[in-house]
């Protein structure tokens, strides 16, 4: 696996989180959008396919990411960044959401666990997607 493989997955994982920032303020696959969705916090009732609490600023965050994995992902290093980068941020808004310190953001056990499920996969396909292997010799 060399340098476009890496840049493809980053350009797949950018375009996934500015899609879904783009659902969250779609109506029908997102719930209560109109009465629910608050600017931020965990008070909205608003949800992503009536399972992932969502904001305002959640969405616009979302999108924001996407944004920057498409822009990153035009080199194999910046790819690499984002996926890894990216995936440590997914993993702490994990324990954030497990310890209960993340008020600011709309988050339930739903998100906590697709949290962590991102943060390790994105962690390990930047790795794996970007290590040396040992040439073999045919001699």
């Amino acid at each position: 696996m060399g340098g476009a493989f890496v840049e493809n997955v980053g350009r797949l994982v950018g375009t996934v989180f500015l899609l879904v920032g783009i659902a969250g303020f779609i109506p029908g696959l997102t719930t209560n959008l109109y009465d629910g969705l608050e600017f931020a916090g965990d008070d909205g009732t608003s949800d992503l396919l009536g399972l992932f609490a969502v904001s305002v600023l959640h969405n616009i965050v979302h999108i924001l990411f996407g944004i920057a994995g498409l822009a990153l992902a035009a080199t194999a290093s910046g790819a690499r960044a984002y996926l890894i980068g990216g995936g440590v941020v997914y993993i702490g808004l994990f324990l954030l959401g497990i310890v209960g310190g993340g008020d600011w953001i709309p988050a339930d056990d739903a998100d906590d666990w697709l949290h962590l499920l991102l943060g390790v996969g994105m962690v390990a396909v930047g790795v794996a997607t970007t290590r040396k292997r040992p040439v073999r010799s045919t001699a």
